[in-house]
């Protein structure tokens, strides 16, 4: 590194803190494994992306619309965006609750952010559709009942593709 610019190698990439990988170096985050394969990603998979952010379906869930927004490069606490990032941050989860309106008829998204679970430090964003008749008992931070679910209470591949492409159309019409 000179002059405070990153090597040639393109491993690293400079924020106003720190230096953050673009990528996980010991292959273990899931995020960073799908990043670099998006042009073999389903739907599910990469509903809309831009040079930051990927925008998912869960894939373990029984709420349809359950969104997650994902870094493209690295990243284990909101701290460490950079300013472009969390800018483009803010940008998406009002287009995304727009969109998850449009095609869920939901009264409102729920916006949550851990990044705890093993395997999944690399931060990621949740946008959750909280429809009218949602359950009083998994309103709130609740709604997570409805995630990492079984296979037979979670949503389909096919249906998973199925509300992504509806996302991904409501994304593309003209915005406010």
């Amino acid at each position: 590194m000179a002059n405070g610019t990153p090597s040639s190698k393109g491993s690293r990439r400079a924020t106003s803190t720190s230096w953050v990988p673009l990528s996980d170096p010991g292959g273990a985050c899931y995020s960073c494994r799908e990043n670099a394969q998006l042009d073999g990603l389903p739907p599910r998979a990469r509903i809309s992306v831009d040079e930051s952010w990927r925008v998912v379906h869960a894939f373990d869930v029984a709420l349809p619309g359950w969104l997650v927004l994902v870094p493209r490069r690295h990243v284990t606490a909101l701290a460490q965006l950079t300013d472009a990032e969390a800018a483009a941050l803010g940008v998406w989860q009002v287009r995304l609750s727009r969109a998850l309106h449009q095609v869920t008829g939901c009264v409102k998204t729920y916006v949550m952010q851990f990044a705890e679970a093993p395997g999944f430090a690399h931060v990621h964003v949740h946008v959750v559709p909280r429809a009218a008749d949602l359950a009083v008992d998994v309103r709130g931070p609740r709604v997570f009942a409805l995630a990492g679910r079984p296979p037979g209470e979670r949503l389909t591949d096919a249906e998973q593709d199925a509300v992504a492409l509806a996302v991904r159309e409501a994304l593309a019409a003209p915005q406010p």
